[in-house]
């Protein structure tokens, strides 16, 4: 089976300078994303990180912090970035996207690819879990990018302490197994 290309969390509201959430390298993993479109697709799923309607149990403490994340899901900060404007999304309310929705698009003993925002939160929230559900996930390094650059780095290097089942890669790795 081909493997799946998730990309996480490409909003406007992480890439808008001036949100209380925004990765300041956001616009550095654009071109890194297209390319691995072109390479995976059309294996490819992007994620939208929403508020719910209703936050309950530690997600109201959260959203206490962070009052300007209650919009719905229809609201412009929550909307991909104009790149990629249109494409289909799998929404969650959670940090990590894994859940029923992407495993049953990368099947049993799948292999999953992820890139996206922000490295050491929905990343590396979704890719220890579908380890955990026994998928093999690559992170392609080049294609995410973190809060800043210090927490992007630690959650490089915590993801590469569980090697083999989770690999830190680049797009040109992606490239060459995939040709």
């Amino acid at each position: 089976m081909a493997p799946v290309l998730a990309l996480i969390d490409l909003q406007r509201i992480f890439a808008n300078p001036g949100s209380g959430w925004a990765a300041p390298d956001f616009q550095r993993v654009i071109k890194p994303t297209k390319e691995l479109i072109e390479i995976l697709s059309p294996q490819v799923v992007f994620t939208r990180f929403v508020a719910p309607a209703e936050p309950v149990g530690a997600w109201k403490t959260y959203y206490e912090q962070y009052p300007f994340a209650l919009q719905p899901p229809d609201a412009d900060d929550y909307q991909l970035v104009d790149e990629f404007k249109g494409a289909p999304t799998l929404d969650k309310t959670t940090f990590g996207a894994w859940g029923s929705e992407l495993a049953g698009k990368v099947g049993i003993g799948g292999h999953l690819v992820l890139a996206g925002v922000t490295t050491d939160c929905c990343v590396i929230s979704t890719a220890l879990a579908a380890v955990d559900a026994g998928i093999y996930v690559q992170v392609v390094e080049d294609a995410c990018t973190g809060s800043d650059e210090a927490s992007h780095r630690k959650a490089i290097d915590i993801m590469r302490l569980y090697s083999p089942m989770l690999e830190v890669v680049t797009v040109d790795q992606i490239r060459e197994l995939n040709q």
